[in-house]
Order: C-alpha cells, then structure tokens, then sequence
C-alpha cells in the first residue's frame, strides 16, 4: 500500500503550493474544525504523514501533541506557511550547529 501526505492547513496559498505538488489538503480557521479534519485524516488508512501549519496545531495543541505520542501512524509535521513563523530567523543553522557542530 502507498501511502501519502496530506494537508490541513490555515492558508489558501500554502494549500495551492502544496496541491501543485501533488498534496491534496483542506483550509480551516477554527480549533472545531482543526479537531474535525484531523481525526478524519487519522482514520484514513491510505494517510502516512499529515502537515498541519504551526498556526492551527497552536489552537488544539494537546489533542496534536497527544496524537503524536500515542500513534504509530500517521506521522503529524508541523509546517510554516508563506507568513512566517514562530522560530528564530537561523533556526535551522542553530540546529544543524547544535547537532554536528557545522556552521552553515
């Protein structure tokens, strides 16, 4: 069985980009909605890894967080959007530096 990403995210935009990649995904704004998408997307065999945009995991983090460390499959990956988000500007530099010691 293949299995295959989906998205559920906050952003027209990202879900565009996303589904120009061959992602499909939905666009929701509230924590209802957010709970609802995810435990569809949950109970979809053919689901291995669902992106969500950071800002919607902010509006149900213990229902993610919990899902995250008590399921095997799918795979939740928390992912910006065109606007930006929450980590530092070199947060990626900083964490390659942290674990092999490279600057980048």
């Amino acid at each position: 069985m293949v299995l295959r990403f989906y998205l559920i995210s906050d952003n027209i935009d990202t879900a565009t980009g996303l589904r120009l990649a061959g992602i499909e995904g939905v666009v929701v704004h509230e924590d209802y909605e957010v709970e609802s998408e995810l435990r569809k997307a949950m109970a979809d065999e053919s689901v291995g890894i669902i992106l969500m945009t950071e800002r919607l995991v902010s509006l149900c983090p213990d229902l993610v967080y919990d899902l995250k460390l008590n399921t095997a499959r799918p795979l939740i990956v928390e992912i910006p959007d065109r606007h930006g988000n929450g980590r530092a500007k070199d947060s990626i530099s900083k964490y390659v530096r942290e674990a092999i010691g490279v600057r980048i």
